[in-house]
């Protein structure tokens, strides 16, 4: 696979919540770090995604936004 996105981090599945319409995806990039992604669950079964699998999560952003209260 080659991709332009330069923002990638790769990990294992720690969890996959799985739902009628998206799946939640937990992966774990380094110890106590983990990124948390919401695809489609049609994405999810053609990707086949399981807890310990090896994955890439690839962060492609124009912006990030941080806020307090």
């Amino acid at each position: 696979m080659r991709i332009s996105a330069r923002n990638q981090l790769k990990g294992k599945i720690k969890d996959a919540k799985h739902g009628p319409v998206s799946t939640e995806v937990t992966i774990s990039v380094a110890p106590g770090v983990d990124i948390t992604s919401v695809i489609t669950e049609s994405a999810a079964k053609e990707l086949d995604l399981k807890k310990g699998n090896e994955v890439y999560a690839i962060i492609k952003a124009s912006n990030v936004l941080v806020a307090v209260n």
